[in-house]
């Protein structure tokens, strides 16, 4: 049943799985577990992974998986374009629905928490910000900024840290092309399959020392073919600003490419980089979701494969 047709009945809501984490907890070898004795279909909710000229950084599964399991929303859009989350959250609404009418069971798997929230909670209808207004922010820098905002939209201001630039440059475009503060926006999300669907959640919260270990680990192993990603984009000359040119890995390799690093001082940024992203990711995922949502650390994986399969077939 596709999540569109829901009626409000709780037993015709459709069974979604979902496995999030930070990067390199472990995400896609148990999503491939559940999918193999699920007969799952696993989607991808992670930013970078949606993008097809970067499989190697992204830590997109391999070919053999994809061969092995249905994948879906992995590297579907070429790396000139910007997906944003509302974007990504339309593709997947779409991809569940053929999923669940073609008898699969979706086992939604990353983490990217923007998207999640978005594809869940819904999304503010934020119309677009007028270029010349969104020049203007964007030129300030954080200080002035800020200051502006607490003048123009205090409760937003006192909600972010006096650091944060693009939430703060954000929130202050928005009150000043609209009229109307982030958080009066925010308090009208629309769009949101929360309610519609039967959710099965798990959260991967492996202990950080492991997690930031497999982190340097995996940079290490990837780098040359990195390298190989990184000469194919640049050979582009893709606008800088894009998100797979900042995506990790990239900048740090492009360094090396130019001559203006070694390859070890290129492995370990990126290697620093990556850490510093798995460690904002554990925070989210440790705070942010529902407290009722399981969360496991990599000691309990495999002796809760059984019970997740299980409340996927219910």
């Amino acid at each position: 049943m596709s999540v569109a047709m829901y009626t409000g009945n709780p037993s015709e809501k459709p069974k979604i799985g979902l496995i999030a984490g930070a990067t390199a907890s472990g995400k896609s070898s148990l999503a491939m577990a559940v999918a193999e004795r699920a007969g799952g279909v696993i989607v991808n909710a992670d930013s970078a992974q949606v993008y097809s000229d970067l499989r190697v950084l992204s830590a997109r599964p391999s070919t053999a998986d994809e061969a092995a399991v249905p994948h879906r929303l992995f590297g579907y859009i070429d790396g000139a374009e910007a997906c944003s989350a509302a974007r990504w959250a339309r593709d997947a609404k779409t991809s569940l629905a053929e999923t669940g009418d073609n008898g699969g069971i979706p086992i939604l798997v990353g983490g990217t928490g923007l998207y999640l929230r978005t594809l869940l909670e819904g999304i503010a209808p934020i119309p677009d910000i007028a270029p010349d207004i969104r020049a203007e922010v964007r030129a300030m820098d954080v200080a002035a900024a800020y200051a502006a905002l607490e003048a123009e939209d205090a409760a937003s201001a006192a909600a972010l840290n006096a650091a944060d630039s693009s939430r703060i440059a954000r929130a202050l475009e928005i009150i000043r092309s609209t009229g109307r503060s982030v958080t009066t926006w925010r308090a009208d999300k629309t769009g949101g399959i929360g309610r519609e669907i039967d959710l099965v959640p798990l959260v991967l919260l492996p202990e950080r020392e492991w997690l930031y270990a497999r982190c340097d680990r995996r940079f290490a192993d990837m780098f040359d073919a990195g390298v190989v990603e990184v000469e194919a984009l640049v050979a582009r000359q893709l606008d800088p600003d894009l998100p797979i040119m900042r995506a990790i890995g990239v900048p740090e390799i492009a360094r090396f490419i130019a001559g203006k690093c070694s390859r070890d001082e290129a492995i370990a940024a990126a290697q620093q980089a990556t850490r510093r992203y798995a460690k904002r990711q554990y925070t989210w995922f440790k705070h942010q979701p529902p407290a009722k949502w399981p969360r496991l650390d990599e000691s309990e994986y495999d002796s809760y494969l059984d019970q997740f399969v299980m409340k996927l077939r219910e």
